[in-house]
């Protein structure tokens, strides 16, 4: 039996060239992910999407949201864009693509920066990932929001959670289940 062969029989649709370029790609992803993995998404999108055409604009978001409405950690968005590109194999080039690399690079850096901690590049370092952190969060939100600025009602609906959200204490659950709502009634 092929590789090939081996790999469909296993769901996968991708051979093991591509198997490898997706892992390589998260691994890469995966060192450039301050903030969360959630920030480098844009460039997720770019590559499964845009470049390889792996995904649709739509499995893309329905991805991250199930991944972000699931309990757990916010990185289960990882596993559910793995899956869609190649099932079981797909999950695993994606997942271990994602962890392994920022794991041992924050576990040898926590060491070295719990050691130096009082020293000005240190401090540097830790001041600086802030803005950068916001600004790749702005630019995840921006993607997700575009796709709703052709439907001036999903717009609506945008602007008037990021305004609760900003303006109030409301939970973000009610939220997403007033989104939920929305989306039931519209596909009606």
């Amino acid at each position: 039996m092929s590789s090939h062969a081996l790999l469909q029989s296993l769901g996968s649709p991708l051979d093991a060239a591509q198997l490898a370029a997706l892992f390589g790609h998260f691994a890469l992803l995966s060192l450039l992910s301050v903030g969360g993995a959630l920030t480098a998404s844009p460039d997720m999108h770019r590559y499964l999407v845009g470049e390889q055409h792996w995904l649709s604009d739509a499995q893309f978001s329905a991805s991250i949201a199930i991944g972000q409405a699931a309990p757990g950690p916010n990185v289960l968005f990882i596993a559910a864009l793995g899956w869609q590109v190649a099932g079981p194999l797909g999950t695993l080039a994606t997942m271990s693509g994602i962890l392994l690399p920022s794991t041992v690079l924050v576990l040898a850096v926590s060491r070295y920066g719990a050691a130096r901690r009082s020293s000005l590049p240190v401090r540097a370092f830790t001041t600086g990932m802030a803005p950068l952190t916001i600004g790749l969060l702005f630019a995840i939100g921006w993607l997700l929001a575009v796709p709703a600025a052709a439907r001036p009602l999903d717009l609506l609906l945008v602007l008037g959670t990021v305004v609760a959200m900003m303006a109030t204490r409301v939970s973000p659950i009610w939220l997403i289940a007033a989104g939920a709502a929305a989306g039931a009634l519209a596909a009606r």
